[in-house]
């Protein structure tokens, strides 16, 4: 399975004010590892907060917004509703690397690491 992570809108903000990264949103470039993710727009649901339960299994996931909306989710900034069902959600953006990790090295032979190294060396040099 191919490495895949969340960014939180937040920290994208934060990010693209500091010059860190480039942002589309399609393709994420984090500009001092030359590493890019493929992006989709997508929440991570936090908790249920009206005491509906949770019938689709989304708490503590990641789900892309097309999903959601395929089940009829109402979403509003850190909100969602499905049905009976409240949720406090984080919205960002899921990523996938683009490419493997053996192309990037012989793009960039300065790089090292795992891209989970890669990724936590970025994020350690960008807050």
């Amino acid at each position: 399975m191919r490495n895949r992570i969340f960014f939180p809108q937040e920290t994208l903000d934060v990010w693209v004010a500091s010059d860190c990264v480039d942002f589309s949103f399609e393709e994420l470039l984090l500009k001092g590892e030359n590493r890019r993710y493929r992006t989709i727009e997508a929440v991570r649901v936090v908790e249920e907060v009206a005491g509906g339960g949770d019938p689709n299994e989304l708490i503590g996931k990641v789900k892309s917004r097309a999903y959601l909306a395929e089940l009829g989710a109402e979403i509003l900034e850190g909100s969602m509703v499905i049905g009976d069902s409240a949720y406090d959600i984080v919205p960002g953006f899921a990523g996938v690397p683009i490419g493997t990790i053996e192309d990037h090295r012989l793009q960039n032979p300065d790089s090292s690491g795992t891209d989970e190294e890669i990724l936590a060396a970025f994020i350690a040099k960008a807050t």
